[in-house]
């Protein structure tokens, strides 16, 4: 199945961490199925869309009486083609009611931090190659096994040999590799030691090479993001500064390119205007707000959007450089990432959380904040 995530539910005033995914429910009334949201959480906790309550064991009995479906009931649809045999074959098993259970019980330990099965199994892989006994190999092939089937060939991330050296390796010598393959012998279990030893070397060698190539990658636990909100003073700015004197509609005069702007937001819409006159006007708006609007409404250069990110950059520069104070409190904010929201200005500027935003003003605030930061 495919989790979708992260979600959450509140408990006790505890946020409680889920995933949730696609199942096929049966109409109550209607001998018909329709989609329906299954939500898993850290807790055990299983709903469906959220309302419908059980656990690991309720779940199961939901798919023994038919409740839900992993699969959409075609009464039409062909027989299935018959299977090649299992050492041949190059597809997922199918997943079926029991290995899905196993697959819940798998995400429910992820999202509680606890091993998952192929965690449980990638430990007994290395205690086997530290020590290949016949005991080792024993609880090897238990720990395969409870990794739910229709996953175990995506247990190696390999595209082109899937799990076939794990199958071969806990294949006891002289078997037959999942009934129907080639017999073992000691070659072959050295063969599929020397994979795990390839790829050991393989990956070692990626990870020095990422860390030199990344070498400049920020280390360490990030600052929590400041978060420029847009407030209201309808009684004037406040006498001590805060975060709110970053923002464009902060009054804070400046000059730029020979003009002189009350805000940001004036000389941005200001330098947007295709007239003359129209740049004067909302130059000279008593406010933010109606110096915005004027700008919103005059006609546009032809060539501001090519220009507009750079345009945005000068105007923060020079209002942060004409005002040391506003330079201090912009430094104050560390390395923090910064996220510009509100109302007023459009997503190209503004972060907007899970529905997007580019925050381009965030941005280019992190940007002159470092350039501030090596004068």
């Amino acid at each position: 199945m495919t989790w979708h995530g992260p979600t959450f539910r509140i408990s006790d005033g505890e946020n409680i961490g889920g995933a949730w995914c696609l199942v096929w429910r049966k109409h109550d009334w209607l001998d018909e199925q329709y989609p329906e949201h299954l939500f898993v959480y850290a807790d055990g906790r299983i709903s469906l869309d959220r309302f419908e309550a059980t656990d690991l064991a309720g779940l199961g009995r939901w798919l023994a009486s038919g409740k839900i479906a992993l699969h959409r009931d075609r009464p039409d649809a062909p027989e299935p083609s018959p299977a090649p045999p299992k050492w041949e074959q190059r597809y997922p098993e199918p997943c079926t009611d029991e290995t899905f259970l196993a697959e819940v019980a798998d995400e429910i330990a992820r999202l509680a931090g606890r091993p998952r099965a192929a965690d449980r199994c990638w430990d007994a892989i290395r205690a086997y190659r530290a020590e290949p006994t016949e005991g080792r190999r024993a609880a090897l092939r238990d720990a395969y096994l409870a990794v739910p089937a229709h996953l175990r060939v995506f247990m190696l991330g390999d595209m082109d040999l899937q799990d076939r050296p794990l199958r071969v390796l806990v294949t006891a010598l002289g078997e037959r590799v999942d009934g129907d393959g080639p017999e073992v012998t000691e070659r072959m279990h050295q063969d599929s030691l020397d994979y795990f030893a390839r790829t050991d070397t393989a990956v070692a060698a990626a990870r020095e090479r990422e860390a030199v190539l990344h070498a400049d990658d920020p280390t360490g636990t990030p600052q929590p993001p400041v978060v420029l909100t847009q407030t209201m003073y309808p009684g004037g700015w406040p006498d001590r500064l805060g975060d709110f004197a970053l923002r464009n509609d902060y009054e804070a005069p400046f000059s730029h390119r020979g003009e002189t702007y009350p805000t940001v937001v004036h000389g941005y819409w200001a330098l947007s205007a295709a007239d003359r006159a129209d740049h004067d006007l909302i130059r000279a708006a008593a406010t933010a707000d109606e110096a915005r609007e004027r700008g919103g409404r005059a006609v546009r250069r032809a060539d501001w959007p090519a220009m507009r990110l750079a345009v945005m950059a000068g105007l923060l520069r020079a209002k942060f450089d004409q005002h040391p104070e506003l330079a201090e409190l912009l430094l104050g904010t560390g390395q923090a990432g910064i996220l510009y929201t509100g109302f007023h200005d459009s997503p190209y500027w503004r972060d907007e959380g899970p529905r997007g935003g580019r925050n381009w003003t965030g941005r280019l605030l992190e940007l002159i904040r470092s350039e501030l930061a090596v004068r």
